[in-house]
């Protein structure tokens, strides 16, 4: 005879309703719709063979978008370069994919350029950023041909240093900050209003051992305006014109970085950012156009290089947890304990991310706030939620998790989870959920700290 399955009672509270919410359609809201399948595999069937939380990454859905991506801008400006951001998510899989698909590597780190090139990406295809650049690193990066974009004057004599030692001149590009939104990101790269970017080239021209060749800039992060890209791209062309005009160079690249939103929406807009994000055509209109109504007044042809990151990956991955309890707040609203927490979704601290489950509960839906397991009064991944009635064991997807939260994710209280591949009509590992002796392989307990056996 088969068991019962036993109910838990909650007791029933009294919640204030809106009249705008009585109508015909009450209760029928985005986050209440089931959300039951990815990519043709059921969600629970998925958590039955690799456990919950789950990490879950749709390869449709990233090729698609980074084709998406590249068309946009190939068709508008034909000689573009597109750098998939491996900070973005350095998860190996990810960034093999972006590479099958023609991207280049944009590293800000050896680490990063370790995991290139244990992928194969040939070391001129690899853009080498970031305000601190190690000697054993930028060394490796001239010997690989990689482009340097140079983020101080500091590190223009490193490279001077290391241009001798090699008895070779050294191509660089110089990576550029300029007032485009609020607040500017000043902390990388030479000033362009003060004067301070043409000093930079001065000075490494001067040097008789490095050669400019390429601008970089990157405006900031989640770049809701495509008009910061139109000002980014008219200031580099005047740069470029100047620089090429008072040193005789040729400016063969300009890279404008990354910072294209996706649909996720942050805490502080009222409009969901699925109707606020700009599409890949919108971004590459606002950049491509003034490009080319100024190819004029470059000496050649520059490449474009755009190095996106959260707009191609964010979509494809999938954060799938489990309720075990629910309780209720001192003020009577409803808390919802879920077994992933902000350890593995920082960005739930600046996105209201889309969480759904994957049951149906008709028109009944209550507000609810979606917490992690972390012993910690800020593990809270969505404030405030009208969802179906959750208990322990219902399954919440959350998505568009692509960016950011792999690469930022840690071992806090609990070890990270297992990453899958979606692929089609298979289903893979691309990371093993992780184990106490992962964590601990790399410590070491001083003998004398041993408690002696009794």
């Amino acid at each position: 005879m088969a068991k019962k399955t036993k109910h838990i009672y909650e007791k029933p509270i009294v919640t204030l309703h809106s009249p705008f919410a009585l109508g015909k359609h009450a209760g029928m809201v985005l986050d209440s719709m089931p959300f039951k399948e990815i990519d043709g595999f059921a969600v629970e069937n998925l958590l039955e063979k690799y456990g919950s939380p789950l990490y879950v990454i749709s390869e449709k859905i990233l090729r698609n978008r980074f084709k998406e991506f590249q068309d946009a801008f190939v068709s508008r400006y034909s000689n573009t370069t597109i750098a998939y951001s491996y900070k973005t998510n350095y998860l190996s899989a990810v960034c093999a994919i972006a590479a099958q698909e023609g991207a280049w590597a944009e590293v800000v780190s050896g680490f990063e350029y370790d995991i290139a090139e244990d992928l194969g990406i040939p070391g001129d295809k690899i853009i080498y950023n970031g305000p601190y650049k190690p000697l054993t690193d930028l060394d490796r990066a001239i010997k690989n041909r990689s482009i340097i974009n140079v983020d101080s004057f500091h590190e223009l004599y490193q490279l001077e240093e290391l241009a001798r030692r090699f008895n070779k001149t050294v191509e660089i590009g110089l990576r550029i900050n300029m007032q485009l939104n609020c607040p500017t990101w000043d902390k990388f790269g030479f000033n362009y209003e003060s004067g301070q970017a043409f000093d930079a080239c001065r000075k490494a021209i001067s040097t008789g051992w490095l050669k400019v060749i390429g601008l970089h800039c990157h405006a900031g992060t989640y770049l809701a305006d495509p008009n910061i890209y139109t000002n980014l791209v008219n200031n580099f062309v005047q740069l470029g014109a100047s620089l090429e005009d008072e040193f005789g160079i040729e400016i063969e690249f300009l890279d404008l970085g990354g910072g294209y939103a996706s649909p996720n929406t942050l805490h502080k807009h009222l409009m969901p950012g699925l109707t606020t994000c700009p599409s890949y055509e919108q971004y590459a209109d606002a950049i491509c156009n003034p490009l080319k109504r100024s190819l004029d007044q470059f000496v050649g042809n520059p490449r474009l290089i755009l190095e996106p990151g959260r707009s191609i990956v964010d979509e494809c991955m999938f954060l799938l947890t489990t309720v075990v309890s629910t309780k209720r707040s001192a003020t009577g609203s409803k808390v919802v304990i879920v077994d992933a927490g902000v350890n593995l979704l920082p960005t739930a601290f600046y996105f209201k991310h889309d969480i759904s489950p994957i049951h149906s509960a008709g028109m009944s839906v209550e507000e609810a706030t979606i917490c992690g397991p972390l012993c910690m009064q800020i593990d809270v991944l969505r404030q405030s939620m009208r969802l179906p009635p959750l208990q322990k064991g219902h399954v919440l997807v959350i998505k568009n998790v692509g960016a950011y939260n792999f690469s930022q994710s840690m071992q806090f209280i609990f070890t990270r989870p297992a990453i899958v591949l979606l692929n089609n009509g298979k289903s893979e590992y691309v990371k093993r959920p992780e184990t106490t002796q992962d964590v601990r392989k790399l410590e070491r307990v001083p003998r004398r700290l041993l408690s002696k056996k009794r």
